[in-house]
Order: C-alpha cells, then sequence, then structure tokens
C-alpha cells in the first residue's frame, strides 16, 4: 500500500464516520484532500461513495426526516445539476482545484457565520440549487445544506441532509454519466474505497446521538477552511 493510497483510506474512513455522526462532513473533509492527492477522484468517485453512506443515515434515523424541506431543496437540486455539468466543461486543471478551495472556505465560512433561523420554501430551494452547483462540479454539497438545518436537532439534520444528499447524488451522477464524465476506472476507485467507508460509517452508529451539539460542527466547518486554503495556495 502506497502511502497516498493509505492517506486516502484514512481520509474516506475519518469523513464516513463524522459525516455519519454529525451529519455532514464527507465531502468538505475528503474533496481538499483528495485534490491534493489524486484530483481525478473528484467529482464522481466522492458522489458514488456518498451514496451508501448518505442511504444508511438516511435510513438509520427516517423518523425524524424533514419531508417539507427535503421536497423543495430536492427541486432546487435538480436545476442546479445543470449549472454544475456547464462548470466542469469549462473549468479544468488547476482553475478547478482554485474553485474546489473557494467553494470549500466560502461555504464553511458562510455555515459558521450565519445567525440562528427557521428556512422557509424560497431558502430551502435556493440553498438545493447552490447545492446542485457545487455538488455536481466539485463533490462538495454539504455546508448550504448544513446551513439550512444547522439549528435543527441532531437527528432532523442527519436525516433530512442525507436524504437530500442521496436524491441529489443519484441526479448528479445520472447527469454526469450522460455527459460521458463517468468512467471505468473511477468505478475501480470506487471499488477501492468502499470497505473503509462502510467501516467509518458503521463505527458513527455507536457514537452519532452523543454528537448534537454545535462543537463538532464547527470543528469540522474550521478544518474545512484549512483544507480549502490548501487547495487554493496548491493551485497558484
Amino acid at each position: 500500500m502506497t502511502l497516498a493510497y493509505a492517506l486516502l483510506v484514512a481520509t474516506v474512513l475519518v469523513a464516513a464516520f463524522i459525516q455519519g455522526s454529525t451529519g455532514m462532513g464527507f465531502a468538505l473533509i475528503s474533496v481538499p484532500v483528495f485534490s491534493l492527492i489524486e484530483p481525478s477522484l473528484i467529482p464522481v468517485v466522492v458522489l458514488f461513495l456518498m451514496l451508501p453512506l448518505n442511504a444508511y443515515v438516511a435510513y438509520r434515523e427516517r423518523a425524524a426526516i424533514h419531508w417539507f424541506g427535503a421536497r423543495w431543496i430536492t427541486l432546487g437540486r435538480f436545476l442546479g445539476t445543470f449549472a454544475g455539468l456547464w462548470i466542469l466543461t469549462v473549468i479544468s486543471g488547476r482553475s478547478l482545484e482554485f474553485f474546489i478551495g473557494v467553494s470549500t472556505v466560502a461555504a464553511a465560512l458562510l455555515a459558521l457565520a450565519a445567525p440562528e433561523f427557521t428556512p422557509g420554501r424560497n431558502m430551502l430551494g435556493v440553498v438545493g440549487l447552490v447545492t446542485g452547483v457545487t455538488e455536481t462540479s466539485t463533490g462538495i454539497g454539504g455546508p448550504p445544506l448544513a446551513l439550512a438545518y444547522q439549528h435543527a436537532s441532531g437527528p432532523t439534520l442527519r436525516a433530512t441532509v442525507a436524504l437530500c444528499f442521496l436524491v441529489g447524488e443519484v441526479i448528479s451522477l445520472v447527469g454526469l454519466g450522460v455527459s460521458e464524465v463517468i468512467s471505468e476506472q473511477m468505478l475501480r476507485d470506487t471499488a477501492t474505497l468502499v470497505v473503509p467507508l462502510l467501516l467509518g460509517a458503521w463505527l458513527s452508529r455507536f457514537v452519532h446521538h452523543r454528537l448534537d451539539g454545535p462543537i463538532v460542527r464547527i470543528l469540522v466547518l474550521v478544518f474545512s477552511v484549512v483544507s480549502g486554503l490548501a487547495v487554493i495556495l496548491r493551485a497558484l
């Protein structure tokens, strides 16, 4: 096992554990690291890996899903996918790395700075739209969703965000497939990282009910800012 692959495995395991525990963090943690080690994993492999992770979390806490919000976010998410696909066609290489870094830092800072509020229909639709753009183009979609539900209960945040992610990832992957962005190598890369993903998700079941406070959310977002800055510096 090479050092680079070991770092990818460790990143996926930790990121899956954190998202399974807190409801967010997988893409925020994995995408900057992947961008530094193996940019070809973004966004397709990240999206594929998140399918079983979010299916598990959504099912585990399905009783707490906020269906009203999930519907409006999904509608916006569908529309945002097309803008994300367009970004992939016009941005590549270091420019895409820079976009990933800036998107990560901006989304994390926005989630950190937002005051307490109750999201309405219009805001939920906009959140879905922004998520569709960023997740389809970079694999990162968590901060807007976390922003919308950061003041909800832990189970509601985890279950609703996971459901929105799950539906949105299917939409993005279908769009990427139609655009012929998905390759056999990407599927093989996904398969090599499924085991640490499932292990991290499984381990989260022992602690998720204890990690509902804001401290964990802040730590994840701070880490995201640092990782995003590292990607920006590399792109420059």
